[in-house]
């Protein structure tokens, strides 16, 4: 699975930094490190939605306070 977060200036300004460091805990938290792969990307050009995400193409609009359920949702379910 590839979860990709853009690190482009908007979605940064609206925590990126916080979402991707998030993830990257919760990846190692639940041993995921061989089923997920997480990346960065610059704009996704829908900036105007937050933190834009997605998980293998399909596009999510992350923030800093809704990562966990996101994690639960839409990235544990899938594996």
């Amino acid at each position: 699975m590839k979860v990709t977060v853009c690190i482009g200036s908007s979605c940064h300004i609206k925590g990126s930094r916080q979402v991707v460091g998030q993830l990257q805990s919760l990846i190692a938290r639940d041993e995921l490190g061989d089923k997920v792969e997480l990346g960065g990307t610059f704009c996704m050009g829908e900036c105007q939605k937050g933190v834009c995400v997605t998980v293998d193409d399909e596009f999510y609009s992350v923030s800093p306070e809704n990562v966990d359920d996101f994690f639960e949702n839409q990235i544990k379910t899938r594996i």
